[in-house]
């Protein structure tokens, strides 16, 4: 199994992104194991600015973990992120979108909620309703720079699906502490 390093932390650049975040959520972006929770939730601006600041959520819930488990986590919830900013109406203008996490005895479940379909809906976003379903990867589909987010969350994540509603969409995944179900430790 491959050793990672940890994701990386703000960058001095990315510090002006959590300029916004109130003091007393600051450590939500720290990086460092938290104070125990059950539920953890952020709202964020639908712009790509807060990908960074989405990606510290993430490993800062995942944190305590061993290196292989946050980086998964924090690669599947940065993918589901950046599908709600660039595949929903969360990425217009002044639009947001929300991550949650919960942890259980067993992993973590992280539920995007966007804002659902735009208005005039481009090649790969969900139509009118109906499940989200993974491009294969297989072909050109490797090699290609986007189209493969929910192909790696179903083939990383232990178990994940959506709501399949238009309007408000809710993609989610769980990933087990030991990564069962996931095929990241034959990647």
């Amino acid at each position: 199994m491959p050793t990672l390093v940890s994701v990386p932390t703000l960058t001095q650049a990315e510090e002006t992104v959590l300029s916004g975040v109130p003091d007393e959520y600051r450590h939500y972006f720290n990086g460092r194991t938290p104070v125990p929770f059950t539920k953890r939730h952020w709202e964020f601006s639908g712009t790509s600015v807060s990908i960074p600041l989405a990606r510290a959520f993430l490993d800062t819930c995942a944190a305590g973990r061993d290196s292989d488990f946050r980086y998964v986590f924090s690669l599947l919830g940065t993918e589901l992120a950046t599908n709600a900013i660039r595949h929903s109406r969360s990425g217009e203008e002044g639009q947001t979108f929300v991550l949650r996490v919960t942890r259980s005895g067993n992993g973590l479940t992280l539920v995007c909620r966007d804002n659902g379909c735009p208005v005039r809906a481009e090649p790969g976003d969900a139509e009118e309703g109906g499940q989200l379903s993974p491009a294969p990867l297989e072909g050109e589909h490797l090699t290609a720079e986007s189209g493969r987010g929910l192909a790696l969350v179903d083939s990383f994540a232990t178990t994940w699906g959506d709501n399949g509603h238009p309007s408000i969409r809710k993609v989610w995944f769980h990933l087990a502490f030991d990564l069962t179900g996931s095929s990241w430790p034959a990647a």
